[in-house]
């Protein structure tokens, strides 16, 4: 692994960068203090990143995605990402400016508040919120279950803490914590619970869905290539939440009909 690619690489460039603001010197002298504690800033740095790497792992991360769904979600996530992060750079660099105007003398007095501050400090965050929101609402529609070729219709329900999984296409047919799906073809999956409220989540496959006792949810989710992608109730249900797992199964058209043949691939 390379340095710059070390979970705390980033932890040591924010440190450097922490360092270089205190020598400007630009910042209230109550909030140099603040910042100078560096300890206390470090470990929470320090356990920010950490976090974030253990979040990331393929097994349960939505930025691994393996169908068309989780690629839309994917996306919606790098793009909301990078639109906060072009906000939060605006809206620091004009406090920088702002502190730094205030620290330098003048003859003028009091000034009212610049144009550009409210172009770049109201109008830029607002236009940039609002395309985000459009962006998301437009991907969000098309992931909504809609009548599709090839479809096929599988029934979750959840219980503490386990998951059973009944197929369409053969009624009598039912796997334990398992659940078994053509790759390259959509499926909806007919969420429900046996007790209390659980949530079925496949992040590699699409997003987290609620299951309500007495209530039936539908998500679609889809397989680009046959393989085993992890799934979790993302819904704390008790002392046995931490086993509430369960696997999909997506398989060749040769593996899914000897399946739905023999119950078994």
């Amino acid at each position: 692994m390379t340095p710059d690619r070390h979970p705390g690489f980033g932890l040591f460039k924010a440190r450097g960068v922490l360092d270089r603001v205190l020598k400007l010197r630009l910042l209230p002298g109550a909030l140099r203090d603040l910042l100078r504690h560096r300890r206390l800033l470090h470990g929470v740095a320090l356990g920010t990143t950490l976090n974030l790497a253990s979040g990331c792992t393929e097994r349960l991360s939505i930025l691994h995605p393996a169908g068309p769904a989780a690629v839309a979600i994917a996306d919606i996530w790098w793009v909301m990402l990078i639109g906060a992060a072009a906000i939060f750079l605006l809206v620091m660099g004009l406090v920088l400016a702002g502190l730094a105007s205030r620290a330098a003398p003048s003859d003028e007095g009091e000034r009212g508040t610049p144009v550009w501050i409210w172009g770049l400090g109201l109008a830029f965050p607002m236009v940039t919120l609002a395309a985000l929101t459009g962006y998301g609402l437009m991907i969000g529609e098309r992931l909504l279950p809609r009548a599709a070729p090839d479809l096929v219709t599988v029934e979750a329900e959840a219980r503490q803490w386990a998951w059973t999984f009944r197929y369409a296409d053969d009624p009598a047919l039912r796997t334990e914590d398992v659940l078994h799906i053509p790759a390259g073809r959509p499926v909806d999956v007919r969420i429900t619970s046996r007790d209390v409220v659980h949530s079925f989540w496949v992040p590699q496959l699409a997003g987290k869905l609620d299951a309500i006792p007495g209530r039936v949810n539908v998500l679609r989710i889809e397989a680009a290539t046959p393989g085993t992608y992890a799934g979790q109730s993302a819904e704390f249900s008790g002392t046995g939440y931490a086993g509430h797992v369960f696997s999909v199964e997506a398989h060749d058209p040769a593996a899914w009909a000897a399946f739905l043949q023999g119950g078994a691939p």
